[in-house]
């Protein structure tokens, strides 16, 4: 059974496409997409739901993981491509936290909401 399963190794590894495709330079950073994408689609969610401190924090990691794949041989550029749209992403919540919370965002929500209902009701006459 060990021969049959280390024939079937060297097989795979002898194709360079089949191989990369079996190496955690493939699985790592397709597994970690999870992480931008999420990021992504918070975009469409409320700003007083963002965490200033994670946003931060993932932002940092980005940043510093965009770095190490190209510090690692063979570079990795695909880990590079995901930590450079995790990066777009949290720099995207983080502006949108900074404005909800210090640069009057919330105000400006409160604001339109309280003048909706009397430009509905005008409308209505």
């Amino acid at each position: 059974m060990a021969a049959v399963v280390k024939a079937l190794n060297a097989k795979i590894r002898s194709n360079p496409v089949a191989n990369y495709l079996c190496s955690t330079h493939f699985w790592g950073p397709a597994s970690n997409f999870g992480i931008p994408i999420a990021a992504v689609l918070d975009t469409q969610k409320s700003p007083e739901l963002i965490s200033g401190q994670m946003t931060g924090a993932l932002t940092i990691y980005a940043f510093t993981f965009m770095r190490y794949s190209l510090a690692v041989t063979p570079r990795n550029y695909l880990l590079f491509a995901c930590h450079f749209v995790n990066a777009g992403a949290q720099l995207t919540q983080g502006y949108r936290y900074l404005d909800w919370h210090y640069w009057g965002g919330k105000d400006k929500a409160v604001q339109k909401a309280m003048t909706a209902p009397v430009a509905a009701a005008a409308v209505a006459k």
